[in-house]
């Protein structure tokens, strides 16, 4: 038993319990959205962008959420610049990002004295954060939670027809740079926890968990938020026990319990369409 609570006596490990579960629970939510919009892409593509600005931080000697939100809101804004400019928004996706990752491999093979710096960055260590971390995290995720309860139904109309949206008087075109902020924010916050790696399949693989538990959007929502803090909880605590990347501990987790989940729904579907009808009164 003593084995099982000996992390929690340790501050750093409580620490990366809050910050995992924040941001287990911003990718969840955020998740339903970006999967329901169909922009993993974009935000896959992101999170390698945001790894440029990262490493140019640290050459500058900048805070890194400040030059690595920069750079990622300037990606995200120029993503949304070049897709109004007669090119196709994967084809701008992959001029910004390949760009921006090239920078940030370029600049790290030159100064190779820091790069073993960057492997947090790269694949996750959310034992390794720092007071200033939990509450940058704490306060981005009141903000984009409180955005998403706040423009819940203009978001809700662009997510599924950006049509219908700007019929009923939704500004799409403020939603998609809105989102794209939103975004970059996340992804820019949640780096040091999950590594740009791997953070696409925190942000999409609760989020489809969730699809198949529910057919309601808000429950999908819902479900997902709390599917991601809990994963992320647990995946962080196996992480301390089998000396893994908090990030690879965590993707690993969700995408067994996605199996488990895609077995018993589809054995669920199996079962009522061969089961005959009940008779009676």
């Amino acid at each position: 038993m003593d084995f099982l609570i000996q992390p929690f006596r340790y501050e750093f490990f409580s620490r990366a319990l809050l910050v995992a579960m924040m941001a287990g629970l911003l990718c969840g939510v955020m998740g339903v959205y970006i999967t329901t919009r169909r922009m993993s892409y974009i935000a896959h593509g992101l999170s390698h962008a945001i790894l440029g600005g990262a490493v140019l931080s640290y050459v500058l000697g900048l805070n890194f959420y400040i030059g690595s939100g920069i750079w990622g809101f300037g990606s995200a804004l120029l993503i949304q610049y070049l897709t109004g400019r007669r090119i196709y928004s994967d084809a701008a996706i992959g001029i910004v990002t390949t760009a921006s990752f090239a920078l940030g491999v370029a600049i790290i093979s030159t100064y190779r004295k820091f790069s073993q710096n960057f492997e947090a960055a790269l694949f996750g260590n959310v034992l390794g954060v720092t007071p200033e971390d939990l509450w940058i995290v704490a306060g981005v995720t009141v903000v984009l939670l409180g955005l998403v309860f706040f423009f819940y139904r203009p978001l809700l109309f662009w997510c599924f027809d950006r049509e219908v949206a700007q019929v009923h008087g939704v500004p799409v075109l403020a939603m998609d740079t809105l989102f794209a902020l939103m975004l970059a924010t996340l992804l820019v916050a949640t780096l040091n926890v999950l590594g740009v790696t791997l953070i696409i399949s925190a942000v999409v693989i609760p989020a489809s968990i969730a699809r198949l538990l529910s057919d309601r959007f808000s429950a999908i929502v819902f479900i997902s938020g709390a599917l991601g803090a809990a994963i992320s909880f647990v995946g962080v605590y196996l992480s301390y026990h089998f000396d893994i990347a908090s990030g690879a501990s965590v993707v690993l987790l969700s995408t067994l319990i996605l199996g488990c989940v895609l077995l018993l729904t589809g054995f669920q579907r199996r079962r009522k369409r061969y089961l005959p009808p009940l008779h009676g009164k």
